[in-house]
């Protein structure tokens, strides 16, 4: 049994490791210092998952290890790659996505990773080899800043005193997935110490179109004097990832490898230097303090169905767009009887309509979307331990300070195309190639973007834990932030309608108190309130206008201000602790208010950004964990219970209860308070064994079973398919999957291993969305599935539900070498 020597954050926060144990009230580190955790700076903490953990689940990212041994953690596996999923922390999101609301706050050796210009997370670019540990702290943190609405990641790296020596290890795999990496650290003299790692990670990937590279490096110098710590460390990343994404159900029924429409392609690539410190300056005193800088610049690349040519006339090029493409010197157009039933996909009116600048937003089947973004950050920190004794009671109070500046460009652009027959898209060219707004047509959009954002943050925080009896604790926290944005338009620049400057400024002052009691060894009993909330990000006040819908992700315009988020979160937790096991249970409540939707406006695929009353995330967690002599055993199960607290108005085209005039047409639905929100299961269950069956053998099995899930667009839950305008459920089914390692070893230094994914090859959706569907059952794309009725010059269009396919089994040998 593993057994905590650490006491609760000063906010009061809850550690949830696996397994999870009590902490004694009494306990202290060697020295005598009493250790408080959970705190950006802090070293020592409880862990939810250490390296040897990460080794033996030989997880392919950090998202993975908590998807498949965190209690509460969940996954939809969105953008269709290994190492870009959306992750859910008992309903709250860390995601890669741009537009999506974050709810979880990630750092890496007192450094925030959450991205400046989106708060996204990019799990790609963290190397599993350089994580000594990972502590998961739940319900609002405070302490952590904005974002931390559901809790905080904090990931603790490696240095050479704790990892000395050298290691190899090469591994591959089913669907042409190969990895290497490799580590070396020790004790250099002079009270230097080193520590490097590098690994690198390709595959072709088991659906059509998506192989992946990511190359990583990570080193760490530290200096060790009498009472002081100095660590120097780099980070570098460049990954070039495609994730396809969702599949329409029938498409996916027929093919599992078959892909919507492609390419879907990012590529990253980022820098961190960071400098920490701490120096002991008595008994009574430690000081800590960080620098650091980063850089990160991401391009994608994204070739998505138009839905805006959805219900328009394609085929047939008329007397004028023949000329222009003879004037041009194209030929093989056809000059009479090209329709929708002869012509699986048409591209003639397309390349027409750009060469005239007239409609290609209506007349091209398809989108070239592209982005880049960069952005530089830099920051630190510094905090200030004391502690002393208060009225004779022992008492431990933490200071600290924190500033960081970042900036960012991102610049966005679509370009018309067509949809080949493997569903890729071919950009054209001509005066009306790019969606500039310069079109001659009724409906042209302009989706360029052009914006410069910078971001100042500066956090103020304190905690304070005394103990009043060796059974009693009281702890108090709290944190000021105050955030600075500036966001510049280079399209449209002067404010107003259309305009994305803004120059808003938020504060917030968020408290939290916790009580532990601990009536008799082994029987710990804590209760927690906590409050933290997050400013709107850049790209969200990007796209807040309901006068000026935007089109995720494809467009940003306006900005009206956006209100922070403010999360308040309430928890009890009993832990009761015995000879080689241990268990816990955890009541728990998160109420939000003045949450960030996106909202659908009546304009087919717009919408924008706005504050929803409330919503409440709340549930119970149980996990235990035991020993018996070479048999560890783990299991955990959360209920959680996800609502809308309010009602709203949403766009709901895709669903089949909206009000649109008659099926198949825009409308918009409408949300009660106990809808449920999409994409978090309401029960989730893990469990996990290991054997150590000889000194040279043990054997792995982890098991996770979720209940289905609302899909997106089915935000009212009462979404009914009909057969013949809306196919497919308004959910995606529960599902369970069970993974399997062994490892041997033949020799003191060589471990051979193998991991089967997926060991049962069950068929299963991780999430589900509603929308337009661009393609029939065979694949083929059809404009107007129906004749009609024709509504304001409209036509019906045909709605499904794309789901987000679990990759099927795979199977991964490796060796590991260690000197």
């Amino acid at each position: 049994m593993r057994r905590t020597n650490t006491l609760l954050a000063g906010t009061a926060m809850i550690l949830l490791p696996l397994p999870a144990m009590a902490a004694d009230l009494t306990d202290s580190t060697a020295d005598g210092e009493i250790v408080v955790v959970a705190t950006p700076l802090g070293d020592a903490a409880p862990t939810a998952s250490t390296a040897q953990d990460i080794d033996t689940s030989r997880a392919v990212s950090l998202a993975e290890q908590l998807v498949r041994t965190a209690p509460g953690v969940t996954v939809n596996e969105i953008q269709g790659n290994p190492l870009q999923p959306d992750i859910s922390y008992r309903g709250f999101t860390a995601s890669p996505l741009l537009g999506t609301p974050q709810g979880l706050s990630v750092f890496l050796d007192g450094v925030r990773m959450n991205q400046p210009f989106g708060e996204v997370v990019s799990w790609d670019l963290i190397p599993q080899g350089a994580i000594a540990g990972m502590d998961l702290v739940s319900g609002a943190a405070p302490q952590f800043g904005r974002n931390a609405l559901g809790g905080a990641l904090v990931l603790r790296t490696k240095d050479g005193r704790s990892d000395p020596g050298a290691r190899l290890q090469a591994s591959g795999g089913s669907f042409g997935r190969a990895t290497v990496s490799g580590s070396a650290g020790g004790q250099v003299g002079g009270g230097f110490d080193l520590f490097a790692t590098a690994d690198h990670f390709r595959e072709d990937g088991w659906r059509a179109y998506s192989p992946s590279r990511a190359s990583r490096g990570f080193a760490r110098l530290g200096w060790s004097g009498p009472a002081t710590r100095i660590d120097l460390t780099g980070l570098y990343a460049d990954t070039d990832l495609n994730g396809n994404g969702l599949q329409e159900q029938r498409l996916l029924a027929a093919d599992r490898r078959s892909i919507y429409t492609a390419p879907d392609n990012t590529r990253n690539r980022a820098g961190l230097i960071a400098v920490k410190g701490q120096h002991r300056a008595s008994d009574r005193l430690t000081l800590r303090g960080n620098l650091f800088w980063r850089r990160l610049r991401t391009a994608t690349l994204n070739g998505d169905a138009n839905d805006e040519a959805l219900g328009q006339s394609l085929y047939q090029p008329n007397a004028a767009e023949r000329a222009a493409l003879a004037s041009a010197g194209y030929s093989g157009f056809p000059l009479a009887g090209e329709s929708q039933a002869n012509t699986a996909f048409p591209r003639w009116r397309c390349i027409a309509n750009a060469l005239l600048n007239e409609e290609p937003n209506e007349k091209c089947n398809g989108l070239f979307n592209r982005s880049r973004t960069e952005q530089d950050e830099l920051g630190g920190g510094v905090e200030a331990d004391w502690s002393s004794s208060l009225g004779g009671l022992d008492n431990h109070l933490t200071l600290g300070l924190s500033f960081v500046h970042s900036r960012a460009h991102f610049i966005q652009t679509s370009q018309f195309g067509y949809l080949l027959d493997d569903r890729t898209v071919f950009p054209v060219s001509g005066p009306g190639a790019f969606a500039d707004g310069t079109q001659n047509s009724e409906n042209a959009f302009d989706a360029r973007v052009d914006l410069r954002a910078r971001t100042s943050s500066l956090g103020v925080y304190l905690a304070d834990s005394l103990t009043l009896s060796p059974q009693l604790r009281v702890d108090l926290a709290g944190r000021y932030d105050r955030i600075w944005l500036r966001n510049r338009d280079a399209i449209t620049p002067g404010g107003g309608t259309g305009s994305l400057d803004s120059q808003p400024v938020y504060t917030r002052f968020n408290p939290s108190a916790a009580v532990q009691w601990q009536p008799t060894p082994g029987i710990a009993l804590r209760a927690a309130w906590s409050q933290a909330s997050r400013a709107p990000s850049a790209i969200e006040l990007g796209c807040s206008d309901p006068a000026s819908p935007c089109r995720l992700p494809n467009a940003l315009a306006g900005d009206p201000p956006l209100r922070q988020v403010v999360a308040r979160t309430a928890e009890l937790r009993l832990d009761l602790t015995g000879r080689g096991w241990s268990a816990s249970a955890t009541l728990f409540r998160t109420a939000s208010s003045d949450d960030i939707l996106f909202v659908s406006s009546q304009a087919s695929g717009y919408g924008y950004f706005r504050n929803f009353g409330q919503t409440r995330r709340q549930g119970l967690a149980i996990e235990g964990h035991a020993d018996w002599g070479a048999l560890r055993l783990q299991a955990s199960y959360t209920l959680l219970d996800a609502t809308y607290r309010s009602g709203e108005q949403v766009g709901g085209g895709a669903n089949s209860t909206s009000d649109a005039p008659a099926p198949g047409f825009d409308g918009a639905i409408t949300i009660r308070p106990g809808d449920r929100l999409p994409l978090l299961p309401r029960h989730t269950v893990k469990a996990a064994a290991h054997w150590q069956a000889a000194r040279w053998l043990s054997l792995d099995l982890d098991v996770m079973a979720v209940s289905g899930a609302y899909a997106r667009g089915n935000e009212n839950n009462r979404h009914q398919p009909d057969g013949v305008y809306f196919l497919g459920p308004g959910h995606s089914a529960g599902y369970a999957v069970a993974n399997a390692g062994i490892e041997l070893r033949p020799a003191p230094r060589f471990t051979l291993f193998a991991t089967v994914r997926n060991l049962f090859n069950r068929h299963y959706a991780s999430g589900a969305q509603l929308g337009a569907t661009a393609f029939d059952a065979q694949g083929r794309f059809v404009a107007r599935p129906f004749a009609g009725p024709v509504i304001a010059g409209e036509r019906p269009l045909l709605s499904s539900t794309f789901f987000a396919p679990g990759a099927p089994r795979t199977i991964e040998l490796g060796l590991r070498w260690t000197l």
